[in-house]
């Protein structure tokens, strides 16, 4: 992993007897996609106004490119910083292109930055547009494009695609990936984990405030023993020899759907598995192998 750019140790969040960050150690290298998973409710938030310093940590220690979060040296580094919140409050009164400039001023971008990255997240024709008239996926990247402003050396995301249809989910992502060849950091949340698990290099499950799992998704799945999914089609009249071909595995039952059959191997099988397949090759008509996804390595972790 690259230098850290944020570096996390022991921090705690407690309100009252809750506990919403509980122990959090974490590095993430510069330039590195992260993604932060967990269900409503499991920290993610609020690590994230822990990181940005909007909250202080009841114990524990938070670094930026080598600047405690509370430290009298943030001030200038949060300059560098974007964030998208899960809930971004907007006037209603403004334009979008005024919208854009107000926050411009508080951060010290320039002025005429704010009109090309408008079009750059696909918002120039509603430049002129009250907020108010914006649909929930306009917003959305109206609230992309603030995280823009000033080139961020970093940017949070917290569940930044929500309310955005695929065409905005992938612009999204082009984006993202335009950041990422500048040297931006990026910090992601999502709920939709069949999307954040072929983009993240990394992932992190929170779950009561503690991070239960930490490293790339293929290594957790090998932590987590979680099995292959074998999909194949073969004629109704080979499947007694299927099964007995594959009978001394000690499989559970296949699961059939309409011509397809889906079976589930133990990883420490799947080679054995595919030695007892060899011979009827020539009566398979379709073959897949199905690693497991994010959501399942979450669930498994989460169980």
């Amino acid at each position: 992993m690259a230098k850290a750019l944020i570096e996390v140790r022991g921090a705690c969040k407690r309100y009252g007897e809750i506990s919403a960050v509980d122990g959090v150690d974490l590095s993430i290298g510069a330039g590195e996609m992260f993604g932060l998973i967990g269900r409503n409710g499991a920290g993610k938030s609020t690590l994230f106004k822990l990181i940005l310093g909007l909250t202080p940590a009841t114990a524990g220690e938070i670094r930026i490119d080598g600047q405690s979060v509370s430290g009298p040296q943030f001030r200038q580094v949060r300059r560098r910083l974007g964030y998208l919140p899960e809930n971004l409050a907007l006037y209603d009164n403004l334009t979008g292109l005024e919208t854009l400039e107000f926050w411009g001023s508080l951060k010290g971008a320039p002025r005429g930055a704010c009109g090309v990255l408008l079009e750059r997240v696909g918002l120039a024709h509603a430049a002129d547009r009250r907020v108010r008239t914006y649909s929930k996926g306009m917003r959305q990247r109206l609230g992309f494009a603030q995280a823009l402003l000033g080139d961020p050396a970093l940017l949070l995301l917290d569940e930044p695609t929500n309310g955005l249809d695929p065409e905005g989910i992938r612009d999204f992502y082009r984006i993202l990936h335009e950041q990422r060849a500048r040297g931006c950091t990026i910090l992601i949340t999502s709920h939709i984990l069949a999307e954040i698990q072929e983009r993240v290099e990394r992932i992190a499950i929170l779950d009561a405030g503690k991070i239960r799992a930490l490293g790339a998704v293929h290594a957790l799945r090998e932590t987590l023993d979680l099995p292959l999914t074998f999909e194949l089609r073969i004629p109704s009249e080979w499947r007694d020899a299927l099964h007995s071909s594959l009978a001394h595995l000690s499989l559970g039952e296949p699961v059939i759907h309409e011509d397809r059959i889906r079976l589930q191997i133990p990883r420490a099988a799947r080679m054995a598995a595919l030695a007892a397949l060899a011979p009827l090759l020539e009566r398979i008509s379709y073959f897949y192998i199905r690693e497991p996804s994010l959501e399942d390595v979450f669930l498994g972790q989460s169980a």
